[in-house]
Parts: structure tokens; C-alpha cells; sequence
């Protein structure tokens, strides 16, 4: 066994790419033996991806950083792969997400309702997995491109004029926001003459100050890109549209898209305009503290006024962006932990959530998930205690893990000259959610119809007017939200880890160095020769 982990160990941030990438090859071969080829390779190969990212962050929890070099190229030269306890860390996010919201899609027969479903599904872990670990601007940009053309096909999954039109205004913005992409890494290429992330770092330091402002206006263009990506304020209204008329176990794996977006802030602006770039240190932290604090205020406002279910949760997957914005604004470990433990509640929650939205669509009938009277739903005990426990967590009320994490968040924001403000967004917010939450479970559960009131609306073909609810996968939506429990029960070494993965993040000086001086294996190996 110690034989065969020193063998795979060095081989850990390539790993997690290589995986889905012939996963979905393999799937696609097997795609004429039938379904359920298909999902038996999809599930044991993304079973298999978590199984490998748990390895990955555990490996990383010993402090070192392991970078992969493709091609045995040195950097900055060639391309890197890195993973260090942030990237391993969003890569069991990922793996945790994909796992359940595959399960739900196979449990409920979803993925057999439109073609190229679980191929899509692994190119899709492809390019989140690629996205986290890589270490060189366009290979990011690349990997962007091929979770969104993935993304492009899973939102569109079985049809529909609704889903057409999302997928439409979900593509053009992604076009635009691809094309200022290229436009500021043409920029920084040109200046710096680097796309290596930790060699950027370094160069900024040495610029001259005639560059300083290309590279700023560069730099912000970059951040105006990653906003589009976490859904910032103003380029958010794709995604209440995406999320809400896309298929459940798709929204569900879909919550972790807007953290990449989240993650290249903290990764590329982190590294490239930390407090080492002199006087382009933090150029970005005053627009994403401004933007991701009318994010929140716009999003609980939706959330508010929305009058579908899963278009409100999209809006609540919105407000806790946002809130993940603001604290990515905030300076110090302190904040980056608290902003880690709430990315994790906010990832699971919100996908819990979106597969619970299918249950109360399906045993509503016509009405499906419109926030209006209805006939009670078949096990309307079990659903309504599920969304309570939702919207208790989501909304950030005590004693689940959106309180822990808000209260984390406001702690470190203590010193901070605009607490206050950013107090009072919060706060407010969250009482709109609080309201808005009320409002639709009240509607969905409590103020029903009789059903011998008014038998003209009658929304299902049974004698009584009543539905039928499969309650397949909803192991998936215990396990989602069992990890609000979890982050509470164990909420000291939880924060302890945490705490650890934030401290090896903003060492800038540990990342750059390590990935500079990397010696590839075949160069190691012919210095033993020599």
C-alpha cells in the first residue's frame, strides 16, 4: 500500500483531470449499449473522483504545495498544475456535489430525458477540476470555456422553450465576458510577458510605473470577467434565469459554479495585487466590497418578489455570493476562513435546496413550484420539515451553519472602517430572506385548498385531485444538508482547517516560490545521474 501511494502521490493534481476527462470518452463509446452502461461508469468514475480528492486534501494538509509540471516543463515556461489546500479543497466540493447530484439525476430517471447527459456531466467536473488546480491565466481561461460549452448542453437537458431562452442569455453574456478575457490576458501578456500566476506576482513588484496603469486597467477588466462568472452586480440577471429553468440535479451542481468566479478573485487578484505590488495593492478590493454589498441588497429584494420557488433559491444562491464577495473584500485570515466556512454551508445548502425544489414541483402538479395556494402534497410532513430546515439554514438563522458563517464573517469585518454598512446590508438582507422564506413555505404548505372546495382545479389525474411523489435520491438532500450539522457539531476543527488552508493562501511568497522553483521529474532525475 506505501508502495503504491508513493507511486499515485506525486501524480495527485493531474489525477483529478484525467478521471472525468475519460470518464466521459468512455461514456460516450458505451452510449449505444443503453443507459444504464452509462451510469454505472458515470457513477463509479465520479465516486472514484471524490474518493481521489479527499487523498488530495489530506496530502495537502501537511503544509507542502504539489505542482505538476505538463510536459516536464519548467515554470514559467510550460504549463503548471497546483494544488494546494484551497485547490483540494474546492475539489472535494466538487467531487461531494457531483456524487449526489448524479445520484439524484440516476434515482429519478433525469438523465435519460435528453441525450449526451453524463458525458456532459464528467467534461463538466473536467473543467471545474481544471479550473481550481490550474496555475497559468489562459490555461484558466481555457478551462472556463470547456465547463461552460459542458454547462451550455447541461442546462439545455431535455428541452423546453423555457430552458432555450436561458441557455440563450446565459451564452451571449458568457461570449462577451470569454472575449474580455482574451482581451486583458493579450494585456498582461503584453506588459509582463508571463501567464504563469506566481510569476505575474513577482513581475508586478519589479514594474515600471509607466505600466502600472495597463496593467490596472487589465487587472480590472479581469475582476469584471470573474464578477460575471459569481454573478456580481450588474452582470447577475443570468443566472435567477439559468438556475430556475434548468433541470434539479444541474442547478444543484451548477451552485458551485459561481465559486470558480469567487476563486479566481481570490487566486489571480490575490496573487497579482496582494499588499507585495506596491501601489496596484488591492486595486480590486474596493469594487468587490461595493459591488458584492448591492449584490446582496438586489438579490434578497429578488428573493423577496420571486414567484417560483427555484427562481427564489436562485436569488438565495445569489445573496450568499454576495455575501462570499464582501468577505473576499476583507483583509486577513481571519476573514478568508470565515469566507470558506460559509462557501462550504452556501454550496451544499443551495444544491440541497434545488433538489429539493423537484420534490415539491413534482407532488404540486400543475402549479409545480409557483408560490401559490394549492392542494397538499403527497408526504407534506417529511418535504415541509426538509424546507424548513433549509430555509432556517440558508437565511442565516441560529443554530445551523449560515449563522456560524455570517458571524464569522461580520467578526473579522470588526476593524473594518465600513462595518457598519456592510452590518447593515447584512442584517437586512437576511431579513428579507427570513421574509421571503415565510412568505413561500406559508403558500406551499400551510395555506392549501380544500379539495373539496373547488374541484375545477384539480392539477393531477387522480380521483382526488392529489399527486404522486417518488421520494428517490432524497438521500441526496439528507447528505447536503447533514453538512449544516456536520460544520456545527464539529465547528472548531472545521474553523482549525480552515484557518490552515487560509494562512497557506495568503503566503503569496510560499505559493510563488514553490511553483518557480519547481524542478521537473526528468530534470530531477538527471541531476542524480550527474
Amino acid at each position: 500500500m506505501q508502495y503504491l501511494i508513493e507511486i499515485v502521490s506525486p501524480h495527485l493534481p493531474i489525477l483529478p483531470l484525467l478521471l472525468p476527462l475519460v470518464a466521459g470518452m468512455v461514456v460516450l463509446l458505451v452510449a449505444n449499449k443503453g443507459i444504464t452502461w452509462q451510469r454505472t461508469i458515470s457513477l463509479v468514475a465520479t465516486l472514484s473522483l471524490f474518493v481521489m480528492a479527499v487523498a488530495s486534501f489530506t496530502f495537502s494538509l501537511e503544509g507542502s504545495i504539489q505542482i505538476y509540471a505538463l510536459g516536464n516543463w519548467q515554470a514559467p515556461f510550460g504549463i503548471v498544475m497546483v494544488l494546494d489546500q484551497l485547490s483540494a479543497l474546492m475539489l472535494v466540493l466538487v467531487a461531494l456535489l457531483a456524487v449526489t447530484a448524479l445520484w439524484f439525476a440516476i434515482r429519478q430517471n433525469i438523465d435519460s430525458q435528453g441525450a449526451h447527459f453524463h458525458p456532459l456531466f464528467q467534461v463538466q467536473l473536467f473543467g471545474l477540476n481544471g479550473a481550481f488546480l490550474t496555475g497559468d491565466l489562459f490555461n484558466l481561461f481555457v478551462f472556463f470555456e470547456v465547463l461552460l460549452l459542458a454547462s451550455y448542453g447541461l442546462l439545455l437537458h431535455g428541452g423546453g422553450r423555457h430552458k432555450t431562452k436561458a441557455g440563450l442569455h446565459y451564452v451571449v453574456l458568457n461570449l462577451i465576458g470569454s472575449t474580455l478575457f482574451l482581451f486583458a490576458v493579450g494585456t498582461l501578456y503584453g506588459i509582463l510577458g508571463t501567464l504563469n500566476i506566481a510569476d505575474m506576482g513577482q513581475r508586478i513588484t519589479q514594474l515600471a510605473i509607466e505600466d502600472q496603469g495597463v496593467v490596472a486597467v487589465a487587472g480590472l477588466m479581469l475582476l469584471l470577467v470573474f464578477g460575471l462568472k459569481a454573478a456580481m452586480f450588474p452582470l447577475y440577471l443570468w443566472l435567477p434565469h439559468a438556475y430556475s429553468h434548468t433541470t434539479a440535479p444541474v442547478a444543484a451542481l451548477f451552485a458551485i459554479m459561481t465559486k470558480v468566479g469567487l476563486y479566481a478573485i481570490i487566486r489571480v487578484h490575490g496573487t497579482l495585487f496582494g499588499e507585495q505590488a506596491g501601489e496596484l495593492a488591492g486595486i480590486h478590493t474596493p469594487w468587490v466590497l461595493g459591488l458584492g454589498l448591492i449584490t446582496l441588497i438586489m438579490a434578497a429584494m429578488g428573493a423577496l418578489a420571486a414567484k417560483f420557488l427555484r427562481q427564489q433559491i436562485a436569488y438565495l444562491v445569489l445573496a450568499s455570493v454576495a455575501t462570499l464577495l464582501i468577505a473576499s473584500a476583507l483583509p486577513g485570515v481571519e476573514s478568508l476562513a470565515a469566507l470558506l466556512f460559509y462557501l462550504i454551508h452556501s454550496t451544499f445548502i443551495a444544491a440541497g435546496f434545488f433538489l429539493l425544489a423537484y420534490f415539491i414541483l413534482q407532488g404540486r402538479g400543475q402549479k409545480t413550484d409557483q408560490l401559490v395556494r394549492a392542494y397538499s402534497m403527497p408526504n407534506a410532513i417529511l418535504i415541509g420539515s426538509f424546507f424548513v430546515f433549509a430555509a432556517v439554514a440558508i437565511s442565516g438563522l441560529p443554530p445551523l451553519s449560515g449563522f456560524f458563517g455570517k458571524l464569522l464573517i461580520l467578526s473579522s469585518a470588526l476593524e473594518h472602517p465600513l462595518f457598519f454598512g456592510i452590518l447593515a446590508v447584512v442584517l437586512i438582507s437576511g431579513l428579507l430572506m427570513i421574509i421571503a422564506l415565510a412568505k413561500s413555505g406559508s403558500q406551499i404548505f400551510y395555506h392549501i385548498l380544500k379539495k373539496e372546495a373547488d374541484h375545477s382545479i384539480r392539477h393531477c389525474n387522480t380521483h382526488d385531485g392529489t399527486c404522486q411523489l417518488s421520494l428517490a435520491g432524497i438521500g441526496s438532500v439528507v447528505i447536503l444538508f447533514s453538512i449544516s450539522v456536520w460544520l456545527v457539531v464539529f465547528a472548531h476543527p472545521t474553523h482549525k482547517t480552515l484557518n490552515s488552508v487560509a494562512q497557506q493562501t495568503l503566503d503569496r511568497t510560499q505559493y510563488q516560490q514553490q511553483v518557480l522553483n519547481f524542478t521537473p521529474i526528468a530534470n530531477s532525475r538527471k541531476e542524480l545521474v550527474e
